[in-house]
């Protein structure tokens, strides 16, 4: 009888990348669907370059830099095209995302070896590096206005975070802001009829990307949960104690990257961590992060630096919450 020694995996679930990457874009219709609602042929415009520049790039890096078999088929580079777009304004100049594109995956991504092998998630690299290369184009927000609205000169304004922050900085109260005739309200928000980027005004149908992954179980709900829970209980915590200084944390889950971040780019496989124990306080961390800055910084949004802040612990939280050997 003969012994047969073959490498793991040794179970097969009947997973794949392309079947869970797939998934992950099927589950982004519903917001994009609402980003060229409210953003017209801007949303379509960024988001085609994003993804087309993606995979070119992955393309002419592994073909003629890795000289390696082109694997931009597999789902990942689009799913960073459209992730990327989705993350800045539906009025941001092609050349600007082509660059945003080059870095994601040139730097966020293939740098590092290809899929599987990087440390930070590609798109928030991307995002990150034209906010702070670009940050008058990154915080030029277009206003909702459909296919009424121009791609090259559309009407701007402030997001709510930074309203809420322009305003607390001004001496106002929360009270005040959330009072006046310029608060798009809460039903706005949830729907997402307000300026921001394509990605995160469409709490709604973010959350129905949510149900449907989790139905799929492509995530589970170890990492959204655990950053939705944790903004609840610090926002909450920081409003007790000052409600006429902090916002609720109604207002911080549907506003910015929120529903985003912590439903589809904290969830990114290969840069959180593996065990469920791991993946709370993933979150916990994100969570926390997120409120902190969006109170305490600069800047109205924190939630791109709290997932590539997380992404650098993964490693360590990994060797935490190491598994129980068998034998």
């Amino acid at each position: 009888m003969k012994l047969l020694i073959s490498p793991s995996p040794h179970v097969h679930s009947g997973d794949s990348i392309e079947k869970n990457m797939y998934g992950v874009l099927i589950a982004l219709i519903p917001a994009f669907i609402c980003s060229v609602v409210f953003f017209g042929w801007g949303a379509i415009i960024v988001t085609l370059t994003s993804v087309v520049a993606c995979l070119l790039f992955e393309y002419l890096i592994q073909k003629f830099l890795l000289h390696q078999t082109p694997t931009i088929f597999d789902g990942s580079a689009l799913i960073t095209g459209v992730l990327l777009a989705f993350n800045v304004p539906s009025n941001l100049p092609i050349w600007i995302i082509v660059i945003g594109a080059l870095v994601a995956i040139g730097i966020g991504k293939m740098s590092f070896g290809g899929l599987g092998c990087n440390i930070f998630n590609p798109a928030l690299v991307g995002r990150v590096f034209l906010l702070i290369s670009f940050p008058v184009q990154m915080t030029t927000w277009p206003l909702a206005q459909g296919f009424a609205g121009s791609y090259v000169d559309a009407e701007t304004g402030a997001t709510p975070l930074a309203l809420l922050k322009e305003a607390v900085k001004s001496g106002q109260s929360v009270s005040n802001v959330l009072t006046a005739d310029s608060f798009i309200g809460y039903k706005n928000m949830l729907l997402g009829n307000m300026s921001g980027s394509l990605g995160e005004v469409a709490a709604l149908a973010l959350l129905v990307g949510l149900v449907y992954m989790l139905i799929r179980k492509i995530i589970t709900w170890h990492i959204p949960v655990s950053i939705f829970a944790t903004v609840i209980l610090f926002a909450g915590i920081l409003h007790l104690c000052n409600p006429e200084q902090y916002v609720g944390p109604i207002y911080h889950l549907l506003t910015g990257g929120m529903m985003l971040g912590a439903i589809f780019m904290a969830t990114d496989y290969v840069t959180s961590p593996m065990t469920k124990k791991g993946m709370l306080i993933y979150g916990a961390g994100i969570g926390i992060l997120t409120v902190i800055i969006r109170t305490f910084g600069a800047y109205p949004e924190g939630m791109s630096f709290a997932i590539l802040i997380m992404n650098a612990f993964t490693p360590l939280i990994n060797r935490y919450c190491k598994p129980v050997r068998f034998a």
